[in-house]
């Protein structure tokens, strides 16, 4: 296992090597940590150099001082590429990810060369909706939540009560710190990227499940909207996590992407 602290925090990341070849960061989503990735990881390993990580609150890494805000999240990934050496890399985030991803870019452009933007949005839910599930949280702790949030995060078919992945996915969820999840919906609850979307100058294409529960296809479409000449794309037959439930889906978006991010295609205008 590898840590590095960062910004006082011991941040838990994994780097797989591939010298020479372009780097993906994969930041993961509210209430799971880095394991979300690995059947994308198996199918792109050797191709590219890949970097995931436990956000603060999540995973191996320390909680820290809640609640937390975007910035936090932001000034945490920027201080693990600085400490690995990484700059313009592909920025691939989920829901939550996501807006890590667009606030990186935002404040340190140096770092990214490229955004998937994965299940996420310009900005997400409302001040009620957070304030009412960190208080349900903070009272009950994740597992008072967590049938509702599954049925946002999956399809019904991978819902099946004989799922023993779904069973697992469960399980990630509800032994997350509260601590760290209710923190990051605060800190999610305070972040309105609307206008900082519109000035993102990289190649960015925006992907939904065309079940997610969480951020929908529509909302996907409107911040693809507001970002210059992204792509748009949607997983079938998927929720909010199609790491999970079609990776070989989510695979071939990101190879098509890349394949044109590298061939010459990384202006903007």
């Amino acid at each position: 296992m590898q840590f590095a602290t960062i910004n006082d925090i011991a941040l838990h990341y994994q780097v797989i090597g591939a010298t020479g070849k372009p780097v993906i960061v994969f930041a993961n989503s509210l209430g799971t940590d880095f394991r979300i990735w690995r059947d994308v990881i198996v199918r792109l390993v050797g191709d590219f150099a890949i970097l995931t990580y436990d956000k603060r609150g999540h995973g191996l890494s320390d909680i820290g001082k809640t609640p937390y805000s975007m910035e936090d999240h932001v000034s945490d990934l920027a201080g693990l590429l600085d400490h690995l050496a990484v700059k313009q890399a592909i920025v691939c985030g989920l829901s939550v990810g996501g807006l890590i991803a667009q606030g990186l870019h935002a404040v340190r452009p140096d770092l990214v060369g490229a955004l998937i933007l994965c299940d996420t949005a310009h900005k997400i839910g409302t001040a009620e909706m957070w304030n009412a599930r960190i208080a349900q949280v903070e009272k009950n702790g994740i597992a008072s939540i967590a049938d509702a949030v599954l049925e946002r995060w999956f399809t019904p078919d991978f819902r099946m009560g004989d799922n023993a992945a779904f069973a697992g996915y469960r399980n990630m969820l509800v032994r997350q710190p509260a601590a760290g999840y209710a923190g990051t919906c605060a800190a999610i609850r305070d972040a309105d990227y609307t206008e900082t979307a519109k000035k993102i100058a990289v190649p960015t294409i925006c992907i939904v499940g065309d079940q997610d529960g969480s951020t929908p296809p529509d909302l996907v479409l409107e911040t693809a909207k507001l970002i210059a000449n992204a792509r748009y794309e949607v997983i079938k037959g998927a929720g909010h996590i199609p790491c999970v439930e079609q990776p070989e889906a989510l695979v071939s978006v990101i190879r098509a992407f890349t394949d044109l991010v590298y061939n010459g295609e990384k202006a903007h205008g």
